[in-house]
């Protein structure tokens, strides 16, 4: 195919073509998509007061168990982003001085005027957590409270042997774990279940009420803390500070009684309340102070709901449904118009070619080619291709019969003369059995120049290629077709253009050269003269067999390389070749990597010229 008839206009590319409908369609979905938004949207009066305060202490509630549960801000931003995206508030973090710790807004938004509240676990002024303690420290943080994993095991299976002791009274209890996994039973309606603990179920299980060690360990390092608090406030460091408290994150009290704090705190009414309220004064303090290390820094929380605080609402109003509806129902008939009118276009040149597959292959079905973009290119391809299979087997039919007949005709002369012989016409003397030779000699060639050609055909034709002198291949050549030049009375030439050397096999090239001189001997008259010539060619070596013979008309030059093609049809196996020969020269020359031409002037000879990979000559390297 014309390279320059691949070139289709822009405007006809299938491409653009689909772009401009593509096009289309968007533009009226847009079109539809902003008519709507102006007439059937408006702004949001206000916002919901109560669900945003709900909204509010959501957020506060979620970063403060994030800031309970670890020591520093490092990675709450997924934690920001995902309440954001759950909220639709804009959510920001920030340190006392405005350093930002995270945010949900795009970098480089910029701040509310003032932030909603202050982000401290240990000081919940404005968030209240079920179970929160009385000091206003977040229950989810527990810090050095957290029960061993040996712990929770021994507590869960107290907690297991309590709820099966209440069961058999009837009384249905749940277990549940409080953050610093110690289990607590509850009755099904929440109620306490005191009275028969202390009964009927607390023997043996006092520790779900009592300290675990790690707990201990902790209480011990609190009332140490707390031991220089006590000394400035005018009490005993050794006072008991946990009476009327419980442990971070559990509902365990201490056991130690309150007429034993009164006692040492003082023997007054008056004195013990002002001893009682500095004690809390100092557990509260000493409290923050050893679970500081285990939370995050204080933070301020910034929310926000966009410029003017409003959210955008819908409408739909009876009025804005049918809109809705027939603005749907517009851009679905354009889209369904506009897809059927490409569709249809696209699908007559591929329907035609489905059409043209499914005929018989002995009618070299074509195609009209209506259009210049991508189909219509696939048609043309589909015509060359019909074209070339037509054309392909017209040659399949003419090789068989070539076949067929030079094959015919060496057997048909043996089975001739064999039959006569058998039938006592004729005795099988030396000249008979040197006929019957001779063509089955003919007979051979033949059958070798079909193997060589179909070995090439496959791929499967081996070269065994080395450094090979052009004149010793020429001298070579000559040599071995000086009898049938001297016996046609043709002379026989070399020239070479100095040393030549190439990268060939032999035997193979050997054989291409032969056949060229065999060919030019046969077709050159007597006192002709054929020159063999090699010379060098830059990276390659060209080779040359010309003749003074008839020469070759030009119509019938692009055929000299076909098989079983003879100028003169006339002329019998003996005398005017197979036409085998020059096919096997082409693919020899093909399978080297070179290339095979034919050029002549009728009347004055002809010239075949071969193209070969030029090799360095040995020593030279």
């Amino acid at each position: 195919m014309n390279p320059a008839r691949t070139r289709i206009p822009l405007r006809k590319r299938l491409l653009v073509r689909l772009l401009i409908a593509s096009v289309l369609i968007a533009v009226c979905s847009v079109a539809a998509t902003a008519w709507l938004a102006v007439t059937t949207t408006t702004r949001a009066l206000r916002e919901e007061q109560g669900q945003a305060l709900a909204d509010d202490m959501d957020i506060l509630a979620q970063l403060s168990g994030y800031a309970a549960a670890h020591p520093d801000w490092t990675g709450v931003e997924a934690t920001v982003r995902d309440l954001s995206a759950r909220t639709g508030r804009r959510i920001a973090l920030t340190t006392a001085d405005r350093t930002p710790l995270a945010d949900s807004a795009p970098r480089g938004t910029s701040l509310p005027p003032s932030a909603a509240a202050t982000v401290d676990p240990l000081r919940t002024d404005t968030y209240s957590e079920p179970g929160a303690q009385l000091s206003g420290t977040d229950p989810r943080v527990v810090g050095p409270y957290r029960l061993t994993p040996h712990e929770r095991t021994e507590l869960d299976a107290a907690a297991r042997a309590r709820q099966r002791c209440l069961s058999r009274y009837g009384i249905d209890t749940t277990v549940t774990h409080t953050p610093s996994g110690r289990p607590v039973v509850t009755g099904t309606d929440s109620t306490t279940t005191s009275e028969y603990l202390a009964e009927e179920c607390g023997d043996g299980q006092r520790q779900l009420d009592t300290p675990m060690p790690t707990e201990g360990k902790a209480l011990t390092a609190l009332q140490e803390r707390a031991g220089g608090c006590l000394t400035r406030a005018g009490l005993d460091p050794d006072t008991p500070l946990l009476f009327g408290t419980g442990l971070p994150g559990t509902s365990v009290r201490s056991p130690t009684p309150a007429p034993a704090f009164v006692k040492v705190a003082g023997g007054r009414d008056g004195d013990g309340k002002a001893a009682l309220h500095a004690a809390q004064t100092c557990l509260e303090s000493t409290r923050r102070a050893q679970l500081d290390p285990y939370v995050a820094p204080v933070a301020e929380l910034f929310l926000g709901v966009g410029d003017d605080g409003a959210a955008p609402r819908w409408v739909m109003s009876s009025a804005n449904k049918a809109k809705v509806v027939g603005a749907a129902g517009l851009v679905l008939a354009v889209t369904v118009a506009v897809t059927v009118v490409v569709a249809t276009r696209l699908v007559r040149p591929l329907r035609a070619l489905t059409e043209a597959a499914g005929q018989p292959p002995d009618r070299h079905a074509r195609v009209p080619v209506t259009t210049r973009d991508e189909t219509g290119l696939l048609a043309e391809a589909f015509n060359d291709l019909a074209e070339r299979r037509e054309r392909l087997e017209a040659q399949r039919k003419a090789f068989v019969s070539d076949v067929a007949h030079e094959l015919r005709s060496p057997l048909t002369n043996i089975r001739g003369w064999l039959e006569v012989a058998r039938d006592g016409l004729v005795e099988p003397d030396t000249e008979l059995l040197g006929a019957l030779h001779e063509e089955a000699l003919l007979l051979q060639r033949v059958i070798d120049d079909l193997r060589d050609l179909a070995a090439a055909d496959a791929g499967t034709l081996r070269l065994h290629r080395e450094p090979v002198p052009a004149d010793d291949l020429l001298a070579q050549v000559t040599a071995a077709h000086r009898v049938a030049a001297d016996t046609a009375g043709v002379r026989l030439r070399t020239e070479t253009e100095g040393a030549p050397w190439l990268d060939a096999d032999p035997v193979r090239l050997r054989q291409a050269l032969g056949n060229l001189v065999t060919n030019a001997v046969r077709h050159t008259p007597p006192d002709g003269t054929v020159t063999l010539t090699a010379r060098g060619d830059g990276e390659g070596v060209v080779l040359e067999v010309a003749d003074t013979g008839t020469g070759i008309a030009v119509e019938d030059l692009p055929h000299v390389f076909e098989r079983f093609w003879r100028a003169e049809k006339s002329r019998s196996r003996r005398t005017g070749g197979s036409g085998l020969g020059l096919p096997i020269v082409r693919q020899l020359t093909d399978a080297h990597g070179g290339t095979a031409q034919a050029a002549s002037t009728p009347g004055a000879g002809s010239v075949f010229t071969l193209r070969l990979p030029a090799a360095t000559a040995p020593g030279d390297g």
